[in-house]
């Protein structure tokens, strides 16, 4: 399984570099642009070979990226090597080509993503249930801050209750778990006072409304919390002969939808109901195809944990099928949406809850030891990053070429070549700065990922955009 993984990571990573290049080296072939070098990696090269069209690919050792060395639409001996080219012998590049070939890369990562959505269109992608659904569960009354005090729970100090569906977030749609809690931590909303504030949209037995909540600041990561987990289902997956719950006429495929009059949201919550009370009975209401049936358990004082009853859960997993562009366009929302926040004074998304490559192996390992689907998932969540990011205008990527290329065009004359070495300096010694700064925090999650899990305070967290 760990060989499979690292191959499913080296596979999917790496194609993801190699497509984007792709597009750069296919765009400028065809738009008559001399290639000079295709390198998968940064720095020395590990092999290399010249190809009959006298481009020299290469493997290089620092696997952060790729490049196609293109000297005659940008000059980037410093992070690509020296040039054996005469730019100044060769026919200038019209604004059109540069465009063409600067986006290309962007393009082929899209495409890429699209494809491999088809796949997941078609196969499925595995998902819990109650990741599917915006139903509240459990409403904590406490929760932890990063000090270890404890602070009186977001939503309950709300007045969010288990069984409310949260529709909206600051008059954001939410569709499933993930979506709440990705527009929860990306919010930027304030109170007057300046403590993080959202509006909540609840419905509630048919009612909607609007609550005003202010999360706290919590968790492994520091992101805002109210305190709230999603709703489970109790279904029957088989029962033990002989045991407690075959005895008081459970069978396999029950729904246990409540007890005691109080509808089942959490299982956790439930199984704690019954170990408090062990010494009288218990009614369960039960959901039996279309009937509903009440059963009722008798006292169990000798009975220790849920396990006992003779009970075995199902595992509550489904597939969906979400289409190619629905697919894409979630990604693309989630990273915009991490993008803007980090921009946002008033957000509480920081660079340190950014991913790095570090973390990006880190997610397909963990994928890959689940579902190859949940491994395609992830690299298309990886390639619309990508593809964001190159497009960032700063001037080592996309983005910044393109930015130059257009004020030149709009000038009529080239920028001075000092002002975009130096320009391009600057952006690699930041990038490089916050390469290493967002390296330290994904080996931190890696340490912290093998510490003892503490006791769950919340819905697990959403992992932040590449």
């Amino acid at each position: 399984m760990f060989l499979w993984s690292i191959f499913l990571i080296v596979f999917f990573f790496g194609s993801s570099i190699l497509v984007h290049e792709l597009g750069h080296f296919l765009a400028a072939r065809w738009r008559g642009v001399r290639v000079e070098r295709f390198s998968i990696g940064f720095g020395p090269k590990i092999l290399s070979w010249k190809g009959r069209d006298g481009v020299d690919y290469r493997l290089s050792w620092l696997p952060l990226g790729g490049y196609v060395a293109l000297p005659q639409l940008a000059d980037m001996q410093a992070i690509e090597g020296e040039t054996q080219t005469d730019v100044s012998q060769l026919p200038p590049v019209s604004y059109p080509t540069r465009m063409i070939v600067f986006v290309a890369g962007v393009v082929f990562n899209v495409i890429f993503a699209f494809l491999l959505a088809c796949i997941i269109w078609i196969a499925g992608q595995p998902t819990r249930t109650e990741l599917d659904t915006t139903k509240v569960g459990v409403v904590l009354p406490t929760i932890t801050l990063p000090d270890r005090s404890t602070a009186t729970g977001p939503a309950m100090e709300a007045g969010i209750k288990p069984g409310d569906i949260i529709r909206a977030i600051d008059g954001t749609r939410v569709a499933n778990w993930p979506d709440l809690q990705q527009t929860l931590y990306a919010s930027g909303g304030r109170a007057d006072d300046g403590r993080p504030k959202v509006v909540i949209t609840i419905e509630r037995a048919g009612r909607v409304m609007d609550l005003a909540v202010y999360p706290r600041l919590a968790g492994e990561e520091s992101m805002r919390l109210i305190g709230i987990a999603p709703a489970e289902e109790m279904i029957i997956a088989s029962l033990e002969p002989g045991r407690l719950g075959a005895s008081i006429g459970l069978k396999p495929q029950d729904r246990i939808i409540a007890y005691d009059g109080a509808p089942l949201f959490s299982r956790d919550e439930f199984a704690a109901h019954l170990a408090r009370n062990r010494d009288r009975p218990i009614a369960l209401d039960v959901m039996r195809g279309d009937s509903r049936l009440t059963l009722t358990l008798p006292p169990r004082p000798g009975l220790q944990d849920f396990a006992d009853l003779g009970i075995q859960r199902q595992t509550s997993f489904l597939y969906t099928h979400p289409d190619p562009f629905r697919q894409l366009s979630e990604h693309f929302v989630s990273t915009y949406r991490y993008v803007v926040s980090l921009l946002n004074p008033h957000s509480d998304i920081s660079v340190s809850k950014l991913t790095g490559p570090v973390g990006i192996v880190r997610g397909f390992y963990a994928s890959a030891q689940a579902d190859i689907r949940l491994v395609l998932w992830f690299t298309i969540l990886v390639n619309v990053s990508l593809a964001i990011f190159n497009l960032l205008p700063i001037p080592i990527l996309d983005g910044g070429h393109m930015l130059f290329s257009t004020i030149a065009w709009i000038r009529g004359r080239a920028l001075p070549e000092g002002v975009i070495m130096t320009a391009q300096s600057i952006s690699l010694v930041l990038l490089l700065s916050l390469f290493l700064y967002v390296t330290f925090f994904d080996f931190r999650r890696l340490v912290r990922d093998h510490r003892p899990e503490p006791p769950r305070q919340t819905a697990p967290a959403t992992p932040a955009a590449p």
